[in-house]
Formats: C-alpha cells, sequence, structure tokens
C-alpha cells in the first residue's frame, strides 16, 4: 500500500513516515499543497496523509481541487484546528476522516488501517479476475483460456494496474507511477519493453485482450475488436 504524506513539519514526517515503513506501508512526502497536488494527480496512492496548514496551497483546497478532479483517493486530514466548524469543513470537502495534533502514533496506524479496509475490495484480492484472465498476484502467475504463465513482479505489476483500469485510457505517466513509484527515475524505453513482454504474454496464454496503444496519450486494455 503507498501513501503520501503532505505536511510541512519536517519533524512529524519522519516520524510518521518511521512508524509507517515498520508497518509495510511505502510512504512518499509532500511539504507543500502544490507539490502534493502533483503528486495526487498522478494517481499512484492508495492513501494521502493531508496537513490543513500548508504553504501555497492550503489542504483544504488541495482536498476540494482533487475530489473535483474524481480523484476518490481516501484522505485523512492531519491538523491542529480542532473546531467543529474546521472539521466539519473538511469533512465536506471531501475528507474520509479526521486526526487531530498531537496524536498517538497508535491512533495514526489504527486510522490508516482502517481507510485501508474501505471498499476497494479489489485492492485487498490476491487474484484479479477479468475477461478471461486471471491474476495470481502472490503466485506472480497469469491464467488464461489456453495455459498459465509465470511473471516476473514488473509484469504482475503492469499487468495490476490495466486490469484494475480495463478499457480506460492511461497515460505513460500513469503508468509509471504506478508501476516504478512516482519519483522513480526510468528510462522511458523501458515501459514500452514491458508492455511488449505483456502482449507476448496475453497471447500465449491465448487471451482475447489486447493492449492497445493510445498515439500521444499512452495505452488502453481492451477486448479484441471492441
Amino acid at each position: 500500500m503507498r501513501i503520501l504524506c503532505i505536511e510541512d513539519d519536517t519533524a512529524l514526517t519522519e516520524i510518521i513516515g518511521f512508524h509507517l515503513k515498520e508497518e509495510g506501508y511505502e510512504i512518499d512526502f509532500a511539504y507543500t499543497g502544490l507539490d502534493g497536488l502533483i503528486l495526487i494527480k498522478e494517481g499512484a496512492y492508495d492513501l494521502i496523509l493531508l496537513d490543513c496548514m500548508l504553504p501555497e496551497l492550503d489542504g483544504i483546497s488541495v482536498l476540494k481541487k482533487i475530489r473535483n478532479l474524481s480523484i476518490f483517493t481516501p484522505v485523512l486530514m492531519i491538523t491542529a484546528l480542532d473546531g467543529i466548524d474546521d472539521r466539519v469543513n473538511g469533512l465536506d470537502a471531501g475528507a474520509d476522516d479526521y486526526l487531530i495534533k498531537p496524536f498517538a502514533t497508535k491512533e495514526l496506524l489504527a486510522r490508516v488501517r482502517a481507510l485501508s479496509r474501505r471498499p476497494n475490495q479489489m485492492a485487498k484480492a490476491d487474484k484479479i479476475k477479468y475477461q478471461d484472465i486471471t491474476l495470481d498476484l502472490l503466485g506472480l502467475a497469469l491464467e488464461g483460456p489456453v495455459k498459465t504463465c509465470s511473471l516476473s513482479k514488473r509484469e504482475a505489476l503492469l499487468i495490476e494496474v490495466f486490469l484494475r483500469h480495463p478499457n480506460e485510457p492511461l497515460t505513460r505517466e500513469f503508468i509509471f507511477a504506478k508501476v516504478w513509484g512516482p519519483t522513480s527515475e526510468v528510462e522511458d524505453g523501458n515501459l514500452d519493453n514491458y508492455i511488449h513482454f505483456v502482449r507476448r504474454r496475453l497471447k500465449s496464454i491465448g487471451s482475447h485482450l489486447q493492449v492497445k496503444t493510445l498515439r500521444s496519450v499512452g495505452y488502453k486494455l481492451e477486448m479484441q475488436n471492441a
């Protein structure tokens, strides 16, 4: 599970980062509202920890902007503002939960676990089934009408991204952020190579799904002749 923490208190981010990593979460940080908004738009996160009082763009404004963009990633607001009106404003803007500073680390972890359990059951599945294929995320295998083939970890991650967004145009930037991470420096040709690998896997197992190239956009998973 990948988490983005948007918080300008560096001492607090060190504490949050230490404890979340201890629990096995991947976490990235942004220290201004604008930087956080840029990372959110890349769509690589399962949960956002968002401070209200941020430089450049406050947390409520960040939240309103992402909800207006139909980005519904769960958001846990973290703030020193403990007035009822402040909490109501955050929840009305689209926050999923609210945590008041100072807070106990155990409470933060409990709230993160609670938000991670909310619907998107697909995100918790060990296997993802779509059309004529089944992706085994634990066994790193792809099953189709003809046979099952083994996958590398990166191939499995790439196929997972497509299966979570079938028939949707996915930009190269979105795929890079999901598979390699939003801050990774990866050569552009790496994605082309892995797209080739995935197409070959789909063909080898007899699937009627295909990864279509969308010129100047990216890629889309669809049934052949769809």
